[in-house]
């Protein structure tokens, strides 16, 4: 039976007194990638920073690593988490400085520092870029940065709000293939953000599809592309064009 990394019930979230989440029931397994995919609008980023706890719902329960989030502990479980954006939001400074910063900012030794910074450049194969500036890094190189950003901080559950969308087929296609064999090596738990139906099969155990913010289906990736709830079920992953 699998433990659960991240839970969360009866999510309620308002913005400008317009309901953006009503999640009734939302489970990411302890090791598992989920795709999260749903319309522009449907509330997936919303529901990332609220599951990381970016961003507090109006109601609602979530529970990290069998532990309930509350005002008092919130700090302190948002550091065993770590969130990967679409755009790679990198300081303006060298690479190697990017990736140390989280771990400066938690008083890591220097030695301690450098060794992990370097072990995770040369697992995303950008170790040779660690003292460039971020300015003249290219759309691939910039988000292995971002996210040896953020597994350097060795995190329990990664979030990843469309990571790839940006970028080229052939480096989103080596970047997969990358951060696949990482995940499954680390078994961090991962939820990923993309409106690529190819990106699914190619790296999430399981989907879970927004509508509205409501959850219209989580399920296998296996079980989704074969029985979608519905048409707008399988037009997400593909199956209509």
């Amino acid at each position: 039976m699998s433990t659960s990394a991240v839970q969360a019930s009866n999510i309620k979230y308002k913005r400008g007194g317009k309901q953006i989440l009503d999640v009734e029931q939302f489970c990411l397994d302890q090791g598992e990638i989920m795709a999260l995919i749903g319309i522009n609008g449907s509330g997936k980023s919303t529901l990332v920073q609220v599951l990381s706890l970016l961003q507090r719902p109006d109601s609602g329960k979530i529970i990290i690593q069998r532990e309930e989030a509350t005002p008092q502990n919130m700090m302190r479980l948002r550091r065993r988490m770590a969130v990967v954006f679409q755009e790679p939001l990198l300081l303006d400074t060298t690479v190697y400085n990017n990736v140390a910063t989280g771990l400066r900012l938690r008083g890591h030794k220097k030695a301690e520092m450098h060794s992990r910074v370097m072990e995770w450049l040369a697992r995303l194969g950008v170790d040779s870029l660690a003292r460039s500036s971020t300015r003249f890094l290219s759309g691939g190189e910039a988000q292995r940065v971002s996210l040896a950003r953020a597994l350097v901080l060795e995190p329990e559950v990664l979030f990843l709000d469309e990571p790839f969308a940006a970028l080229d087929y052939p480096t989103k296609k080596a970047l997969h293939s990358d951060f696949y064999d990482i995940i499954k090596a680390t078994k961090i738990s991962t939820l990923i953000v993309t409106h690529d139906p190819y990106e699914i099969p190619a790296l999430a155990n399981r989907v879970t599809v927004l509508e509205a913010g409501r959850i219209i289906q989580q399920d296998t990736t296996q079980n989704l592309f074969a029985n979608p709830a519905n048409d707008y079920v399988a037009f997400m992953a593909g199956a209509i064009k």
